[in-house]
């Protein structure tokens, strides 16, 4: 389920006239919710970083420099691969944060065949 989080008022109304506002430009109903917060817990182990774990070069590297999954789970460097191997980010954006992730040049290669 997709859902969009308030922490007050004026949030949730950006949030529901942003949704009114896409749900015109689509022509079509937006399913999100918008609902208050309540908490937030991280999902286990196995559900972190979806996208990478389909990628076993990658992970291999990320393993060796992140061996405790907190360490692995808490990375920026991480979550920033996550997202470009699911699509998320452009091959442009991607050259020019790729130095900060700490992969090998064949790690390197390998993301960069992926996202561009």
């Amino acid at each position: 389920m997709a859902a969009v989080f308030y922490h007050n008022e004026f949030q949730e109304k950006l949030a529901s006239e942003t949704k009114d506002r896409e749900a015109k430009r689509r022509r079509g109903k937006i399913h999100t919710g918008i609902l208050p917060f309540s908490g937030f817990y991280l999902a286990e182990a196995y559900h972190q970083k979806y996208y990478l774990r389909q990628q076993p070069e990658l992970m291999r590297e990320f393993n060796a420099m992140y061996p405790k999954i907190e360490d692995f789970v808490a990375s920026t460097a991480v979550a920033r691969v996550n997202g470009y191997v699911g699509r998320y980010g452009s091959c442009a954006a991607l050259q020019e944060e790729l130095d900060g992730f700490g992969l090998s040049p064949a790690g390197r290669k390998k993301l960069l065949n992926i996202v561009c």
